[in-house]
């Protein structure tokens, strides 16, 4: 059977209606600023910093496509890359950084137009480790994808031997969705797969929750950090 080659290309029609990212990013890309960090672009300066900090296996084991060892030269080409997939409306990347400008990690939205939703990947490196910077961060990034960008649906996936990135995606609201097994192979092995994710209405309803708790406390719940469960420090 012959293909039509009239399905191979896009219909103008749907084109015209789709969500118009593009016009909704800003021409530079935004800072996000949360109560201990701030979200902002990554330069070339934060290469040597990136591949020393990825560099650990244990940062590795867990993410999709940070290689280990981590080969020189690497983070200088993925940085350099990033200005024209945020022009293009395809991937936004940010360092999360310490307000005194110390590199954790990096967090992204992989941004679908035509659906309308994105993708949340982060990792953070070992050292920062059970801070609660990966939640801090992904709810940034979250309201933003919904706030300003109007999406639909944000979604994550973390493998199944790292549940504690699912703890960091139910305090963001999320649900889990669905379960991929021996999806992705890492390291020679293959490994199970849960994917997570929100709707603008249900993170709508998260926040009004969220502020109401805020306002029954007369202060911060305060625990001992050694209380405090393990934070995630990846998502795939």
């Amino acid at each position: 059977m012959a293909a039509d080659s009239r399905l191979l290309a896009p219909d103008p029609r749907l084109l015209n209606q789709l969500p118009a990212l593009n016009r909704k990013l800003a021409p530079e890309q935004p800072l996000l600023k949360t109560q201990r960090l701030v979200l902002r672009p990554l330069t070339l300066v934060d290469a040597p910093t990136v591949e020393r900090l990825a560099g650990e296996k244990d940062i590795a084991s867990t993410t999709r496509l940070i290689p280990h060892p981590y080969p020189p030269g690497v983070a200088e080409h993925w940085i350099g890359s990033l200005p024209e997939l945020y022009a293009k409306a395809e991937m936004i990347n940010w360092g999360i950084v310490m307000d005194g400008g110390l590199l954790l990690g990096t967090i992204r939205l992989t941004l679908n137009p035509v659906d309308n939703h994105a993708e949340m990947g982060y990792w953070v490196g070992k050292p920062f480790w059970n801070n609660g910077y990966c939640t801090e961060a992904a709810r940034a990034v979250v309201g933003y994808g919904f706030d300003k960008l109007d999406l639909e649906r944000i979604y994550a996936n973390y493998m199944a031997r790292n549940p504690a990135s699912g703890r960091v995606l139910a305090k963001l609201g999320m649900v889990q969705e669905g379960l991929l097994r021996r999806h992705r192979r890492k390291f020679g092995r293959y490994e199970d797969l849960i994917v997570c994710g929100i709707t603008r209405s249900e993170w709508q309803l998260h926040k009004k929750q969220n502020a109401g708790a805020a306002r029954v406390l007369a202060k911060p719940l305060q625990q001992p950090e050694a209380n405090l469960p393990p934070e995630p420090r990846t998502t795939t």
